[in-house]
């Protein structure tokens, strides 16, 4: 079973918006990231805490997706 988290990940041209990938830990949500933003910085991951939204995030192990115009921000119980 997959759970859904968040990043934040920093490219050449800036932070990209917040993008969702569904693993089964954060390990393997890394290595996800990882492999689709290779030219990119992963800062961080975290579960989505109270981050809430209608948008598609996937089902499938691996499913990745940006959400234009939703900018990062740490769930409360992410150290930072």
């Amino acid at each position: 079973m997959t759970k859904l988290f968040i990043a934040k990940i920093r490219s050449a041209a800036g932070t990209k918006p917040l993008v969702t990938v569904r693993a089964a830990a954060e390990g393997e949500a890394r290595l996800f990231l990882e492999a689709a933003y290779p030219e990119d910085e992963i800062v961080d991951v975290a579960g989505p805490s109270g981050w809430a939204s209608d948008a598609d995030t996937g089902s499938a192990p691996g499913d990745i997706r940006e959400h234009a115009g939703v900018e990062w921000q740490a769930p409360s119980n992410h150290a930072n």
